[in-house]
């Protein structure tokens, strides 16, 4: 038995587990329990965590290989943890926009790992949107259309000198991507190879244009879906407190970070799978 116990806390996708320490270090079974509610819920939470960089580590290394981000600097010790900080005197937060994480790389994550280390009094909430539930409410003409059709992905537009993710921050080192990134082609619809359900695989900060189309051909369609991804049946919404731990898989889903705590400060730790 491993002794998790897994809550449903929306219709389209996520689930709260308890009964699981992850600092500690954590039997196979539970591991695969773990990856089981994360391939049928698509974003699970954990409350109530204390996590060091290294125990994050370990934890996510269960999963597979972590990811170093190319444009954000990771921990001096810990390349692979990401932490994301918005100072009181920040304007701008990290995240705040629908997107899934890494599509911008040739072989993109299987999913992200976030701990809360400090949140604001209020605000601050992650919204996340089922990309497989988006999926099958499409029509079946439209389906089938998409299936035959490739996306451009690339980091240009927003970690350009003049985007969101490249604006300055007081505690977060972000490398400017100045025509250096790649371009890289991904299905737009994407079958996950552990359930065999199909989503959509487009995102808003990343997909620059469909294979083969102009940018000018590509944005009604792309449009169309990005608003059609967010629709609020699609969705859950998680509060965080400190030691919260969220873990999503950006096969199929979507994030937005909500910058609606103005004059606070909210810290958080993030590590990243990458496929094995």
């Amino acid at each position: 038995m491993t002794g998790i116990d897994v809550r449903r806390v929306a219709g389209a996708l996520g689930a709260e587990i308890g009964g699981v320490d992850l600092s500690a270090p954590l039997a196979d079974d539970t591991i695969a329990a773990i990856r089981k509610a994360l391939v049928e819920h698509q974003v699970i939470f954990f409350r109530d965590q204390s996590l060091t960089p290294e125990q994050q580590l370990a934890f996510g290394r269960r999963f597979g290989p972590l990811n170093i981000h190319p444009y954000v600097k990771g921990m001096a010790d810990h390349p692979e943890v990401m932490e994301i900080i918005k100072e009181p005197s920040d304007r701008i937060n990290f995240g705040g926009g629908w997107h899934s994480d890494m599509s911008f790389l040739e072989a993109p994550s299987i999913g992200s790992i976030l701990y809360a280390v400090e949140t604001p009094d209020y605000g601050g909430d992650t919204l996340f949107a089922s990309q497989a539930a988006a999926f099958d409410a499409l029509s079946p003409g439209l389906q089938k259309t998409l299936e035959g059709l490739s996306a451009v992905h690339s980091a240009g537009r927003e970690y350009a000198p003049t985007g969101a993710s490249a604006q300055s921050r007081g505690s977060m080192q972000i490398s400017e991507a100045e025509g250096a990134v790649g371009e890289y082609v991904h299905p737009m619809v994407k079958v996950h190879p552990e359930t065999g359900r199909k989503a959509l695989y487009v995102n808003p900060a990343f997909t620059m244009r469909i294979e083969g189309w102009s940018r000018r051909e590509s944005k009604a369609l792309l449009d169309y879906l990005f608003e059609h991804s967010r629709f609020e049946a699609f969705t859950c919404r998680f509060g965080w407190k400190p030691g919260s731990v969220a873990f999503w898989d950006n096969r199929s889903v979507w994030h937005f970070a909500l910058n609606d705590y103005p004059g606070q400060r909210r810290h958080m730790r993030r590590v990243t799978v990458d496929a094995a």
